[in-house]
């Protein structure tokens, strides 16, 4: 099966937008990781940051959360502001707040202060990362489009697994006694280089008829988001109060509103904040479907892994992120093969991937069940390899497909739907198979939570494999 492939020159103004060049391309994949990796970059560096600030259980949650939820917010808000104020600008904007909020968190003199900060780094995020698909969906056409859209899944990945390895090392490095700080600092000289990158070689677009910001749309989406996902993620720990139960009964009522809101604005002519219109279009709408449980179960697997390892099996920060360098190395390798595949085969290769996922899935509980408590690099090796190929035949896929036939003029409306999309779901990941890994080792022991947790997690991918069987063979 081919690759069906649009190559009309794309315009988001009265004259076609600048192309964009390798370096420029080099660059938004930068803005993109960056992010990413922060998510998961503190996974292995939380025991060091409980110890040093005298954080609890429920605070170094939100260290994590607090960002998640940030992120997750405002993503959609981020990618309408650039539409209507340049999103090279926004990208230039969103990076250096990145960097002087990763400067706040590397000095945090307490665990408040960190989450506050945590808080900030997110919301920076939010305004950066959209833009990134927006200028790869307004400067690229055709083949170039198809490549610079694959090499986003693979960095997206990549990322996601490389920020978890990252972390453990610069803990154990303890860089001039900086210890878990540096998995912050790290972020301000890669931001100046981004930011001197930028000025140069990323070319500036926005939507033609740029509309403005859609005010009750961005607050009941906040309240949708927020009601959902906090009480899933502090509850646990916070032994399930009665606010927990309030929010999570507003969600469907605050979510109720919101579409409602979107709905009649986009049937009045006006462009809302998540158009429902959007939907209509069936490569979105089945691929985002997709990316939720797919995210649910990386995120979850990489929190409630990090934890197993360096609390159950007592590894310390670097063994314990170095155990999925496999996962990581494989990803990349299958990532670059993946335009191919998809030429050829359409998107038959992401059930193939699935399938590959779960038997990594399986391979892994069988070396929990047999090995505990010695798991390592080498027990987990075979089944994060294998995990490794199907997660990277599946996710850069999946995005391609999701914005393929997004009109450029919506770039930053579609790019910033599925990042929020695949931002609520990390983040969501973390919130329910972490809550339910915890909450099974008191009672079960570590290996037979993980091994449960991870049995959960395949049932997802499952799901996941299901789901692809109706996604559109080609990509437009």
């Amino acid at each position: 099966m081919t690759e069906t492939i649009t190559s009309r020159p794309v315009r988001t103004g009265p004259s076609a937008s600048p192309a964009l060049g390798g370096l420029g391309l080099f660059t938004v994949l930068l803005g993109a990781a960056l992010p990413l990796v922060d998510f998961f970059i503190v996974n292995v560096a939380l025991p060091t940051i409980g110890a040093d600030l005298s954080a609890d259980e429920a605070v170094l949650e939100l260290v994590v959360a607090g960002y998640g939820v940030a992120y997750a917010v405002l993503l959609v808000l981020g990618g309408r502001l650039g539409d209507l104020f340049g999103r090279r600008r926004l990208f230039l904007g969103g990076m250096a707040a990145f960097g002087l909020t990763s400067l706040a968190c590397g000095l945090a003199p307490d665990a408040w202060s960190l989450v506050a900060a945590r808080v900030a780094q997110g919301a920076s995020a939010a305004a950066m990362l959209p833009q990134v698909l927006a200028t790869i969906q307004a400067t690229t056409t055709g083949p170039r489009r198809a490549k610079a859209m694959s090499l986003y899944g693979a960095t997206a990945g990549l990322s996601m697994v490389a920020g978890q390895i990252l972390g453990g090392v610069l803990v154990a490095a303890d860089i001039a006694g900086t210890g878990w700080r540096s998995v912050f600092l790290v972020n301000v000289p890669v931001v100046l280089v981004g930011l001197f990158l930028a000025a140069r070689a990323v070319p500036e677009t926005r939507s033609a008829h740029p509309e403005p910001v859609d005010v009750p749309g961005t607050f009941l989406l906040a309240a949708s988001i927020l009601t959902l996902l906090v009480p899933l993620t502090e509850g646990r720990a916070a032994g399930w109060p009665l606010w927990t139960w309030l929010s999570l009964a507003a969600f469907p009522f605050a979510a109720a509103a919101f579409y409602a809101v979107e709905r009649r604005a986009d049937r009045a002519g006006r462009t809302p904040l998540v158009p429902p219109s959007l939907f209509a279009i069936v490569s979105l709408r089945r691929g985002l479907l997709l990316i939720v449980p797919f995210s649910i179960g990386f995120s979850g697997f990489m929190f409630v892994i990090a934890v197993a390892l360096q609390q159950g099996a007592g590894l310390g920060p670097v063994a314990a992120g170095l155990a999925l360098a496999p996962l990581a190395v494989v990803f990349f390798l299958f990532s670059l093969a993946g335009p191919r595949l998809v030429a050829r085969y359409g998107t038959r290769v992401v059930p193939v991937g699935a399938a590959l996922q779960g038997v990594g899935l399986v391979l892994m509980t069988l070396a929990a069940w047999r090995s505990w408590p010695d798991l390592g690099l080498v027990e987990l090796l075979p089944g994060a390899a294998v995990a490794g190929a199907g997660q990277a035949l599946q996710l850069p896929v999946v995005l391609r497909v999701v914005l393929s036939e997004v009109p450029a003029v919506r770039a930053g409306v579609g790019g910033g739907v599925m990042v929020t999309t695949q931002q609520a779901s990390l983040a969501l990941g973390v919130a329910t198979l972490g809550t339910l890994f915890l909450s099974l080792v008191p009672g079960m022991g570590m290996r037979d939570a993980l091994v449960t947790t991870l049995l959960v997690q395949l049932a997802g991918v499952a799901l996941t494999g299901l789901l692809s069987l109706r996604l559109p063979r080609t990509i437009v």
